[in-house]
């Protein structure tokens, strides 16, 4: 069994929002997708909204998955959701910047590798959102 992960592409109107670790060390500076693990007995769906509150501040509106498993490491296995943001404004309330990137920005910053990979299946839900 996986251990199964979620994390969030909120888009609002073409841009992606970013999220730059805090921790851990071997993470800090690179940019990801928010989210976390998904706790037993919770959806995908409900793990990405708990994790958008906790780590932004915000309530969200969960829309599609991003293409299939994306693999990690340690067994573990990531499910990226779209979401728009229902209330709220994103704070980096555990990630040390935030940033809101164009479809001409994405890769301005340094990607996690496990998020960087999911960029390209991404960039179609950028265009369907302007």
């Amino acid at each position: 069994m996986h251990s199964l992960v979620v994390g969030a592409a909120i888009i609002v109107r073409g841009r992606l929002l970013a999220a730059q670790r805090a921790e851990p060390p071997e993470l800090a500076g690179g940019w990801e997708f928010p989210g976390g693990k998904v706790e037993p007995g919770e959806t995908d769906e409900e793990a990405v909204a708990r994790e958008c509150r906790e780590e932004l501040g915000i309530g969200v509106t969960v829309g599609h998955r991003v293409g299939e498993d994306w693999p990690l490491h340690n067994g573990y296995v990531m499910h990226v959701w779209t979401a728009t943001i229902a209330d709220g404004e994103p704070q980096p309330l555990e990630h040390s910047d935030l940033r809101w990137l164009t479809e001409a920005e994405l890769f301005d910053v340094p990607w996690l590798p496990a998020d960087l990979r999911v960029l390209e299946t991404l960039r179609i839900h950028l265009k369907e959102s302007r």
